[in-house]
């Protein structure tokens, strides 16, 4: 009851900043969710083990933060697509090996770029939907905090409906070994319920048709999946049950952003590709 008191009064405080964000100006909301990718960051190399000669790479890490989300509000895409994996994916080795420190070379080098791709690349594809033009292809009206909040409500309701499906009629394990709630019959229940949701609220939300929703919906289900997985075998190989402590109820914000770091990406370029 009381882990309960508190999930719901965290969940508050995460919808009242949601809110926030969307109703603030462009560039103030790209700076919260820019804030959110530097927490993400920090929380995950408090998890990952780093090396002394490092200091000056990390550095350079966080100093990705303000440069990618600088190019979100400028709305430049060609160098927001790259700028993370291409420039800072050849530069941050660079910097490691300017350090002199051979030892432990490829697995700093690794788990560094990573987690800038996890926490920072992909997150912040939720920013740049806030600024797509107002008009998309075949003059559909388009509006960015519509098009966050059909990517973060269709992200968090597929976790619920996968948990409940999977209480309700899961026997079998999907992923014992990685996550051993996950069962076949929630993964199955969870993703056709989200893609419904998704065909339904896709025409009222974004510009997409019904058809398109429904495929929309069905990406961010499998998706929200592959990335609720993956951060759940990162925290089982570290030997922790929660990412942080940020969030009371709820563990740490990569807890809460687990599903939406594959989401995000994979919705934005379907999204942008046919309507943009």
């Amino acid at each position: 009851w009381e882990e309960l008191k508190l999930r719901v009064r965290t969940w508050w405080v995460i919808a009242a900043v949601f809110v926030l964000a969307l109703v603030s100006p462009s560039w103030a909301a790209v700076g919260i969710f820019a804030a959110g990718s530097f927490l993400a960051l920090k929380e995950y190399l408090t998890l990952i083990p780093t090396r002394q000669a490092d200091h000056l790479p990390l550095v350079w890490a966080y100093l990705a933060i303000p440069l990618q989300y600088y190019w979100v509000a400028m709305g430049w895409y060609g160098m927001f697509a790259i700028f993370i994996p291409i420039y800072a994916f050849l530069f941050i080795p660079l910097q490691m090996v300017m350090a002199g420190e051979t030892k432990g070379f490829l697995h700093a080098a690794s788990t560094l770029q990573w987690g800038l791709m996890i926490t920072v690349y992909c997150l912040s594809h939720v920013a740049f939907l806030l600024v797509l033009p107002d008009t998309a292809v075949g003059s559909h009206p388009g509006n960015g905090p519509l098009l966050v909040l059909y990517l973060v409500l269709l992200t968090q309701a597929n976790d619920v409906f996968q948990f409940l499906w999977g209480k309700a009629l899961g026997r079998q394990k999907i992923v014992p070994k990685v996550s051993p709630g996950k069962t076949v019959a929630g993964f199955v229940g969870g993703v056709a319920t989200t893609t419904l949701l998704g065909g339904a609220l896709g025409p009222w939300f974004t510009p997409m048709t019904w058809s398109c929703s429904l495929v929309a919906g069905l990406l961010i289900g499998l998706a929200g999946f592959v990335g609720d997985v993956v951060i759940s075998a990162l925290k089982r190989d570290i030997g922790v049950k929660d990412s942080g402590r940020l969030l009371p109820g709820h563990g740490g914000i990569l807890d809460r952003l687990d599903s939406l770091t594959y989401t995000a990406p994979l919705f934005f370029h379907f999204l942008r590709h046919w309507y943009y």
